[in-house]
């Protein structure tokens, strides 16, 4: 199994402990039914150390057996801690392009459903490897005993065994649904919590999209689940089933044909009964293992970056002087025969300290620019240049460091940071929490804000002071204004935006506040992905370009 295959290359040396820690735990549980049989059984040698030898062999069983245990779990719960950690830093290591195509909901899906059975398999993989260990020791004890009864025993669990490999593969087949299904279910449950205010002022659309999609999704995974349950209780009984008829089986081939004496096949019967309950455990913990296997491949089905590091500090870099887009185009997946939609070619140079201001219409290519220039995307073709220097493969996250952000689609974090991960100085955060105007209404310490859960205003003004504090040569603000009030729109354009100009920063502006144009240095149209300069000393062209953007 892929599980057992990764823990083994990961962790080789300490499984093949745990695996010989489970043998001698073993041999010393066939060991301890042999003594009994052989010492306490026997009327003529009841002495006191015969006692004391037992109580021994049991402290031995016992404390090999836990450390056995405790080893395997601590080592399946550092392998799941591991995956887990590797599988974080592969996501913040892939691409924007490869995030948004895998989708959140098959993202949270796996960093949630994926993980816990990995977790699952690891809490029942002890009963497995135990189970099977003790079986096949038992096995030879009991060939020891007898050969022909140990030849008809392994005959029938052969076939027991091959039934029960087609009851694996079909178990195999329904969790593999169920794994689908949860996919669909994140999905439906994302739509439920991002798309509540249109679901509360629509109850049909609600009803419907429950009826049609969330219930559907929801019966399948139960019947699949179902399914898998009904086959894996039956496989149970089954075993347990076997196993008494193996019973029965050898007593009447020991004493009614002869084939062993009455103590052989006591101790058959011991040996068997005894087996049943690890034998049982290690079948119960299949469902588990199948569970853990197909997630595993869910994880890597993700197609995230293979790089499961994360950038080290570098030393602060100088803001750049110059960067320059040279005939940069991106182009969108097409549906069918649809033209795909296309962004570029893009010429477009700006110094530092430069404020640029974009204009645009909705879906014309605005928002993939920034992205663009921020690095997140790379160009399909044309280049890329920094100082005169063309941007590589190589260098791609070096060029991302030039950049902080407010998007449109933000996130606000609790911690302050600067563009390291270091912590800010406390003047320079109350500075900015006063320039912003939010000294009033959140507090700061040891590097955190005391809340986040403010207006989508006050928390656009948050997370400007996060992009200022990082120190980078540019900030790129998307429609960063809209949702202030008109004072602090005129407090923005007319203070904020000189203040961080005259500090050497570089800003570009996506904006619709026509009111303060002439607030920027330039100012670029972009109209079905096509990016144009507006002639400043033009003001009819201007005029036009807002108009369209109004109409």
């Amino acid at each position: 199994m892929k599980l057992l295959m990764q823990l083994a290359d990961k962790q080789g040396k300490p499984l093949a402990f745990v695996i010989l820690l489970s043998m001698a735990s073993a041999l010393l549980t066939v060991g301890v039914i042999a003594f009994i049989q052989y010492r306490l059984l026997s009327q003529h040698d009841l002495t006191p150390s015969v006692l004391w030898q037992f109580v021994l062999l049991l402290a031995v069983l016992l404390a090999t057996a836990t450390v056995a245990q405790v080893a395997l779990h601590k080592l399946g719960h550092q392998f799941v801690y591991k995956k887990r950690c590797q599988l974080i830093k592969k996501l913040i290591n892939t691409d924007i392009e490869q995030i948004e195509s895998i989708g959140s909901a098959r993202l949270l899906a796996s960093l949630n459903t994926d993980i816990r059975n990995v977790t699952f398999a690891f809490v029942h993989l002890p009963e497995l490897i135990y189970g099977v260990v003790l079986c096949l020791i038992a096995l030879a004890y009991l060939a020891f005993l007898s050969l022909p009864l140990f030849g008809v025993s392994v005959l029938l669990l052969a076939l027991t065994g091959l039934f029960g490999f087609s009851l694996v593969n079909k178990i195999s087949y329904h969790i593999t649904q169920v794994r689908e299904f949860d996919d669909k279910l994140y999905q439906d449950y994302q739509s439920f919590i991002e798309g509540r205010k249109e679901l509360s002022l629509n109850p049909g659309r609600a009803k419907r999209y429950f009826n049609d999609e969330f219930d559907p999704h929801a019966k399948q995974y139960r019947d699949q689940v179902t399914r898998a349950d009904i086959l894996n209780g039956f496989a149970a009984n089954m075993a347990n089933t076997i196993v008494l008829a193996l019973i029965g089986l050898n007593f009447y081939l020991a004493l009614g044909l002869g084939w062993a004496s009455f103590p052989v096949a006591s101790s058959f019967a011991l040996i068997i009964l005894f087996m049943r309950t690890p034998l049982m455990s290690a079948v119960g913990s299949l469902p588990t293992l199948v569970t853990a296997n197909i997630s595993m491949q869910k994880l890597e089905d993700l197609s995230l970056s293979q790089n499961n590091t994360l950038i080290s500090q570098q030393p602060v870099s100088a803001p750049f002087e110059q960067l320059h887009l040279q005939q940069v185009v991106y182009q969108y997946r097409a549906d069918g025969d649809e033209k795909p939609f296309q962004v570029g070619p893009i010429d477009f140079t700006i110094k530092q300290g430069e404020l640029i201001f974009i204009i645009g219409g909705n879906g014309s290519g605005k928002s993939t620019f920034a992205n663009l220039l921020t690095g997140l995307y790379r160009p399909h073709s044309g280049q890329v240049f920094l100082n005169d220097q063309p941007v590589s493969l190589e260098t791609w996250p070096e060029y991302r460091l030039q950049f902080s952000a407010v998007y449109s689609d933000f996130y606000l974090f609790h911690q302050i940071t600067d563009g390291h991960g270091d912590n800010v100085d406390n003047t320079v955060i109350d500075e900015w929490m006063r320039r912003l105007e939010m000294a009033h209404k959140v507090s700061h310490q040891d590097g955190y804000l005391s809340d986040t859960r403010y207006s989508q205003g006050q928390r656009k003004r948050l997370a400007l002071m996060m992009a200022v504090l990082e120190q980078r040569g540019c900030v790129l603000l998307d429609e960063w204004a809209a949702d202030q009030d008109p004072k602090f729109r005129k407090t923005f354009y007319r203070e904020l935006l000189p203040l961080l100009k005259e500090r050497g920063v570089t800003i570009i502006a996506i904006t619709h506040d026509d009111k303060y144009f002439d607030a920027a240095d330039r100012v670029f149209k972009m109209d079905l992905g096509q990016l144009s300069e507006l002639n400043s000393n033009n003001q009819r062209h201007t005029e036009e370009a807002l108009s369209s953007i109004v109409s």
